[in-house]
């Protein structure tokens, strides 16, 4: 194990990648040696992101594998779909380790990531060599590994919401329907009409309804922890706010249990785990609770007149749903406390 890092980010002028390195810049394990961008090699690097002047590195590199082994441990590929699945085989032949944000590794089947994603799909070897990090369930199978599949925002908030209870057998997998929420940082950084400020602002909208590239990823985890295949409703809206995710999950109850059996069974399932905060009975978390921070929040009510549950999780989709999370991957990947570096408390109001 080592004390130490060196760490390159490979698509730093993204929302992704700026936040990578603002919490990197303060962990005390990481060094970051270099920022690329192979858009905007040679640029500085506040040119993009005025707030990290004189942070970290001024001027971004350009993308070379070579370059980027002789001065670095571990790479974070905050990029667009498709990039990652031709660079990761490239950066893990040069010795490096890799922490994909993208959805590249996600997904085990080449034919679901063609589907859903409509690109080429990484290498069967590069699949199955790749961890999937939702740190919090699959943490032992990170450790010491070197190819890390960061997981996606929405499936983060939604599947540290659902795991326990799927887990137990307290609901059944069949009945899920998932409503999620994002603010519109989710989106990235690229200029279009649906995340236009006057089409935004005051507005509330559903989109990519049974189309969502994040549906097999969710549905890839929850049949694992099932151990049967399980098909959700996911729908997914855009709200007017910058950050946050808010995941609202419905099922029907197998068995008799109420509220405060929820919650007892979520404090047992993440005891330890300091990223997860289960509400008291009855109080249900907002996202500005969990704004700017690690956190993902849960809380629960159950309906005796139903026999539904509804499960309510809320995380910062820029840190625990990306960077925040990268950044626990890595910790756990390198033998660390999982929450170095990561341990500040939410931004509020």
């Amino acid at each position: 194990m080592s004390n130490t890092a060196r760490a390159a980010i490979i698509g730093a002028t993204g929302y992704g990648g700026a936040e990578l390195i603002r919490l990197l810049q303060a962990h005390p394990s990481v060094h970051i040696t270099s920022v690329i961008s192979t858009s905007n090699a040679g640029a500085p690097l506040a040119d993009h992101f005025p707030h990290l002047q004189e942070v970290v590195v001024d001027i971004l590199d350009e993308l070379n594998v070579e370059l980027i082994a002789g001065k670095a441990d571990v790479v974070f590929l905050a990029t667009p779909a498709g990039v990652s699945a031709e660079l990761s085989p490239k950066l893990l032949a040069a010795g490096l380790k890799v922490i994909d944000i993208s959805g590249d590794l996600r997904l085990k089947s080449q034919a679901d990531y063609e589907q859903w994603y409509k690109r080429t799909a990484a290498p069967n070897e590069i699949l199955a060599r790749a961890v999937y990090g939702l740190s919090e369930v699959f943490g032992d199978e990170v450790k010491g590994k070197d190819l890390i599949a960061n997981p996606g925002c929405y499936p983060t908030a939604t599947l540290l919401g659902l795991i326990p209870a799927v887990k137990a057998g307290w609901i059944d997998p069949s009945s899920i329907i998932i409503d999620a929420v994002s603010g519109v940082s989710g989106a990235g950084r690229g200029v279009n009409l649906g995340v236009h400020y006057a089409e935004v602002n005051e507005n509330f909208t559903a989109y990519k309804i049974n189309k969502h590239q994040h549906i097999p990823e969710i549905e890839q985890a929850l049949s694992s922890v099932a151990g049967k295949p399980v098909v959700t409703t996911f729908t997914t809206h855009l709200a007017p706010m910058t950050r946050g995710i808010m995941s609202t999950m419905y099922a029907t109850i197998s068995g008799a249990h109420t509220t405060e059996d929820f919650t007892t069974l979520y404090r047992q399932y993440y005891e330890g785990r300091k990223f997860v905060r289960i509400r008291n009975s009855g109080k249900l978390p907002a996202t500005k609770e969990v704004y700017g921070s690690n956190y993902c929040d849960i809380g629960f009510a159950a309906d005796e007149r139903t026999g539904r549950v509804t499960i309510v999780s809320v995380i910062d989709n820029v840190v625990k749903g990306a960077a925040g999370q990268a950044i626990q991957n890595l910790n756990i990947m390198m033998g660390w406390d999982e929450t170095t570096g990561l341990l500040f408390a939410p931004v509020y109001p």
